[in-house]
């Protein structure tokens, strides 16, 4: 009975230490990755504050996935670095109770974080990254304005605005070029004033010019002096955001084996129209149209659909194994903060996650790449999360055997 109180108390006492020590770190660490993640973004698009603080709902679940492993890890190390090092391990053999007593809680933590983290990436991949693109997206018009105050030009992938100056909301002879993807011709508009308008209902940013001419790249030209020309722009194609909503990476765990089977049904279906043009083009003798540039094309956008289907196979394994990292993480650390015995928990961590960032990141980022271009199977992704879990399971043995 006396053994089973003293479990108890133990357990109760290493999860109370646990848990304040993580929300603590946490509270120190997620603003930090959240601050990080804000100024990569308002410096890639110069944002005004305004739109950067529309973006901090959709970069907390990031700033989270990646805080919520290194502070377990900090708040484990700190724990069993104080305990070793004040000889409580030594005391609880000496009563006979098992190191693994007071390990198995903190595990059964770690283990818990894993499954939320891996949430919180899905998360963070998909609603957060296309979030942040529709706020961007929506936000072209005070970024375009901001821009053009400062740097008397703005270009997209395919429209440009060159001012001479700014006035408030007037844009002070604008030149506003608009190249187009199928093929038409690109149209040049030249003006004495203009203003930039967004309408989020219908997604074009709208640009209103007076007195002006327009050329429409040797298909003629025209003014208009005393009329008003409006031009509408599609915001994904007034913004500097590419749509990635498509891509792998950006796609939620749920709707990753549909789009595997749809790009499986695209790769089988582009190989048959393949095998067909080859044959009739063989029978036809003509094998010129083999080696010419048609067919390395048709080869090119083959391979780009092999490669998203391998990017689809590696993105379930690169999420699962980036969250339970904190289960990794832990399942060193225990164990090797115990061996430390030093009640520095700041030294004691480093010593810990020293190793860790030499050895698993490497390997996880090594094993990501080599997935996505089909050069190793999908899951060796979870070499990293491997090699940690071994080396734990050699360092739990040797705290709980001496």
């Amino acid at each position: 009975m006396r053994h089973y109180l003293a479990m108890r108390i133990l357990t109760r006492y290493v999860l109370l230490e646990l848990v304040k020590v993580f929300v603590l770190a946490m509270f120190a660490l997620t603003p930090m990755m959240l601050i990080v993640g804000l100024f990569q973004e308002a410096m890639r698009y110069s944002l005004p504050p305004a739109e950067i603080l529309r973006l901090v709902p959709y970069t907390i679940p990031f700033a989270l996935s990646v805080a919520i492993p290194v502070t377990l890890l900090l708040a484990t190390t700190g724990i069993y670095a104080r305990m070793s090092g004040s000889n409580e391990i030594i005391a609880l053999k000496a009563q006979g109770i098992s190191p693994w007593a007071v390990i198995w809680p903190s595990v059964v933590v770690a283990f818990v974080l894993s499954l939320g983290t891996v949430w919180l990436t899905d998360l963070a991949v998909s609603w957060g990254r296309n979030g942040a693109q529709r706020v961007i997206i929506e936000a072209v018009e005070e970024i375009a304005y901001g821009v053009l105050r400062t740097r008397r030009s703005y270009s997209s992938s395919a429209f440009s605005v060159n001012v001479k100056r700014v006035e408030g909301q007037r844009l002070i002879r604008p030149t506003l070029s608009i190249r187009r993807r199928d093929g038409s011709p690109t149209i040049t508009i030249t003006a004495a004033e203009a203003k930039l308008s967004c309408d989020k209902e219908e997604g074009v940013l709208k640009v209103v010019l007076w007195d002006g001419y327009v050329d429409m790249e040797g298909e003629g030209a025209f003014r208009f002096p005393n009329d008003v020309w409006e031009q509408e722009i599609p915001l994904t194609t007034a913004s500097r955001v590419e749509d990635r909503s498509h891509v792998p990476s950006n796609i939620a765990l749920g709707a990753i084996r549909r789009e595997t089977a749809g790009q499986i049904e695209r790769i089988d279906t582009y190989r048959r129209e393949l095998a067909v043009r080859a044959a009739f083009e063989i029978l036809s003798g003509d094998f010129d149209q083999l080696t010419g540039r048609e067919w390395q094309t048709r080869q090119r956008l083959m391979e780009d659909h092999v490669g998203r289907l391998h990017r689809l196979h590696t993105e379930p394994h690169r999420r699962w194994s980036a969250g339970f990292s904190c289960f990794c993480f832990l399942w060193v650390g225990a164990p090797m903060a115990i061996r430390l015995r030093n009640r520095d928990f700041l030294t004691s961590f480093f010593l810990c996650f020293t190793p860790i960032l030499v050895v698993y990141y490497p390997i996880m980022m090594y094993g990501i790449d080599g997935a996505k271009s089909g050069t190793i199977p999908p899951y060796t992704v979870w070499a990293g999360n491997l090699i940690l879990l071994v080396w734990g399971f050699y360092l739990l043995r040797k705290v709980l055997r001496y």
